[in-house]
């Protein structure tokens, strides 16, 4: 694979909703996207950093900064590559900007998989036909809104419930929805907003059957994390705090998570992605996927590495209608009555990305050719 330009999208979508969670409230989604073009094929990446430095340290700017000065250089400099499992070498003189380097990763495997004619699930080695998703519910200020959007995603066919907490809106909110909905698959995320001096908190939360409890504690941490997990029945689910393989296996072997999210830009890539699934799946430690409010393009490289077979939960990976009037891809992203997706069969991400619709909610691009 040998690039003759690169292209750089940046992209902003419109929720149809607002979506809030302990960082903030989102109504709009920035981000930016990625192609990668030879003759013959264009493969196509999404950057899934948000305008505000509150989940990570990367924002759409600074992001962008560094495909274009160092990362898309990088590549121009290399030439051929062989494998999209090259480029986590040719970016490692790169500290971090995890989400940057994905950008540009991921369009190189979608372009990959369009050159051998295969599905980009199969070059990443899945064994699904379909993949189990649930939904994330942001915190809702009224319980009866919550209560409206759970029965509205249950009749949906959602295997799993995401609900976002916060202090003040935690044991009582995951008690009425039990009282409400018996013993449905849910599981609750704080993303990061408790310290070990909330143990009563998830005492309380220890009792209510839920799947997991996700980074409750500082998005940094696994030492704690491990404290607070001896303490507990309910497996705590690490996000935030891992952005590597190394950081995963560091995690396990402290006790610090019996379940990992994969979120694919914040641990660099679909290889990096593939490389902590396998680790995991060594040690008995069951993954799933999460969601980054992606459009299309990010949510069909999902649904890819969501074919691995250790992602034996749900993920995150909702229909396209779940958060757009109008998704980028043909066809939409949709999930069957008995909550599942397709993975697609077609080469590469199998979705379409529909230049009318990128053109319409373009608000910036940039071609960079090799020299």
């Amino acid at each position: 694979m040998k690039a003759d330009k690169i292209v750089l999208r940046k992209m902003q979508l419109t929720l149809k909703a607002p979506f809030r969670t302990s960082f903030g409230t989102q109504t709009v989604r920035s981000f930016f996207l990625t192609e990668v073009h030879t003759k013959d094929h264009v493969g196509y990446g999404e950057c899934v950093v948000s305008a505000n430095p509150f989940y990570s340290e990367e924002t759409v700017g600074t992001a962008w900064h560094i495909v274009e000065d160092f990362l898309i250089p990088m590549i121009f400099e290399q030439g051929e590559i062989s494998h999209p499992d090259e480029i986590g070498r040719i970016f490692g003189p790169i500290r971090r900007n995890n989400m940057a380097k994905a950008a540009l990763e991921g369009a190189y495997w979608d372009l990959y998989a369009k050159q051998q004619g295969i599905s980009l699930a199969q070059a990443l080695g899945g064994t699904k036909e379909k993949i189990e998703v649930g939904v994330s519910i942001g915190i809702q200020e009224e319980i009866d809104d919550l209560y409206r959007l759970v029965e509205q995603f249950l009749e949906q066919g959602y295997r799993r419930m995401k609900i976002k907490i916060k202090p003040g809106k935690d044991v009582s909110v995951i008690r009425g929805l039990r009282q409400r909905f018996g013993d449905i698959p849910m599981m609750a995320d704080a993303n990061s907003a408790y310290t070990l001096d909330d143990v009563g908190i998830f005492e309380q939360l220890d009792e209510m059957n839920l799947m997991m409890i996700e980074q409750p504690l500082a998005h940094d941490d696994i030492f704690d994390h491990a404290k607070l997990q001896r303490q507990l029945k309910t497996p705590i689910c690490l996000d935030e705090s891992i952005h590597s393989c190394e950081d995963a296996r560091k995690a396990i072997e402290l006790g610090s998570t019996r379940i990992i999210n994969i979120k694919v830009g914040r641990v660099g890539g679909l290889s990096e992605a593939k490389r902590i699934h396998d680790l995991c799946r060594e040690h008995g430690v069951p993954v799933w996927c999460g969601g980054m409010l992606e459009s299309g393009i990010g949510r069909a490289h999902n649904i890819a590495i969501t074919s691995l077979p250790n992602f034996s939960l749900p993920g995150d990976t909702a229909g396209s209608s779940r958060y757009w009037q109008e998704d980028i891809i043909d066809p939409e992203v949709v999930v069957s009555p008995d909550g599942t997706i397709p993975v697609p069969a077609g080469p590469g991400i199998g979705y379409r990305p529909v230049p009318e619709l990128l053109d319409k909610y373009t608000t910036s691009k940039k071609e960079y050719a090799r020299g």
